[in-house]
């Protein structure tokens, strides 16, 4: 039933009253719609931002990124039209407009003697007047390199190219993957999971990680914050492995390891701590289904589907190589496993079968899977 409701889609997709070339690399652009059309976005090598179409899975368009491959985060406006990509090594960040390729922001945050690095944080403000970095500063000195305070950087938008920061503000060290709250804070992805007001400076704890205080016999959480891309609900995932032990001897063989994660939800702010499932295998991302937040999903070398209220791995098979990310459509009809090579497997969320796979010019290493919904 899914299959044919999938060919349905994508027949009426082709059936628009008339296309028009996309202006830059890529095949056409669709004919304008009412209703929001759904889009999975990533960056490949040389340095490229694919524009994916998930009706037909297949590339729209391709946009040139100045400079080297970065990280290839990726940061959306709102409204879903202006992709802001992380370049040049993890220093430059450039918007591009989706529709057209047309470069509409950038930001250069080195200078001559400060070398400024972005592990991965990039993010936008609820209403997309800002755009948000945590700033790694190095000053280069004749005899050797002073380590500066990071700090979140905040940009206007509107500002065009060649913007700098119009405020900053002291940040952790460590923080990966951040995202906006509809609150307006920023949440930061590091040794504790935090939340930050760009507007004051005020940073609060949201979730102990590092320093939680759960007793002698639970390990310290390992917690990572790379892929966390959970658009389709509007969530924030840092997950963590932890161990539970038998006793005071604290016997890593004999302890119960497990899968935890903080799970923050952007829109009213609330957020969970728990273990979800054991520790059986790696997962290096993971993303929550829309229709029952019980059901996570995992992508490494495995593909995984787990219930965390039962604590239970419910499906698991193996993949053809390692990938590093994973996302899935805001109705749940399909995920996207990708990242690391040049192909993104596409799976069906109920049985995890693969039902396709899409085809890149360019390996993507760490760069994101973002799904954007654009009102054409």
């Amino acid at each position: 039933m899914k299959t044919k409701k999938r060919t349905v889609r994508a027949l009426l997709a082709l059936a628009g009253v008339g296309v028009i070339l996309s202006g830059c690399h890529g095949n056409v652009k669709q004919a304008a719609t009412t209703a929001p059309h759904e889009y999975l976005l990533t960056v490949t090598r040389p340095n490229q931002l694919q524009v994916i179409d998930t009706q037909t899975n297949s590339i729209t368009r391709s946009c040139d990124v100045p400079g080297y491959f970065g990280a290839g985060s990726i940061a959306m406006s709102p409204d879903g039209r202006i992709a802001y990509v992380l370049s040049n090594k993890w220093e430059d960040i450039y918007g591009f407009d989706i529709t057209d390729c047309k470069m509409v922001f950038s930001a250069k945050q080195s200078s001559s003697d400060v070398i400024v690095k972005t592990f991965f944080s990039l993010a936008v403000s609820p209403d997309g007047k800002e755009l948000y970095t945590v700033q790694n500063p190095v000053r280069e000195l004749d005899d050797r390199y002073e380590v500066m305070q990071p700090q979140l950087a905040v940009f206007d938008t509107t500002a065009g190219l060649d913007v700098q920061p119009s405020r900053s503000w002291p940040v952790d060290r460590r923080i990966t993957k951040i995202a906006t709250m509809d609150n307006g804070e920023v949440v930061l992805g590091g040794a504790d999971l935090k939340a930050i007001d760009p507007r004051t400076g005020t940073v609060r704890v949201i979730s102990k990680l590092q320093n939680w205080e759960r007793g002698a016999r639970w390990l310290t959480p390992d917690a990572f914050a790379v892929s966390s891309q959970g658009e389709h609900v509007g969530e924030y995932i840092m997950a963590y492995v932890t161990a539970e032990f038998k006793d005071d001897s604290m016997n890593f063989e004999t302890a119960d390891w497990w899968w935890g994660m903080s799970r923050v939800d952007l829109k009213s702010g609330a957020v969970e701590q728990m273990e979800t499932v054991p520790f059986q295998f790696i997962v290096f991302s993971w993303v929550s289904d829309p229709h029952d937040s019980n059901i996570i999903y995992g992508a490494f070398n495995t593909l995984s589907k787990h219930n965390i209220k039962e604590k239970k791995t419910l499906a698991v098979t193996d993949m053809d190589h390692t990938y590093y990310t994973i996302n899935m459509t805001s109705d749940g009809s399909t995920l996207y496993v990708g990242g690391t090579s040049s192909d993104i497997s596409v799976h069906d969320p109920e049985t995890l079968k693969k039902i396709g796979s899409i085809q890149l010019p360019g390996d993507m290493s760490t760069a994101d899977m973002r799904l954007v919904r654009l009102q054409e």
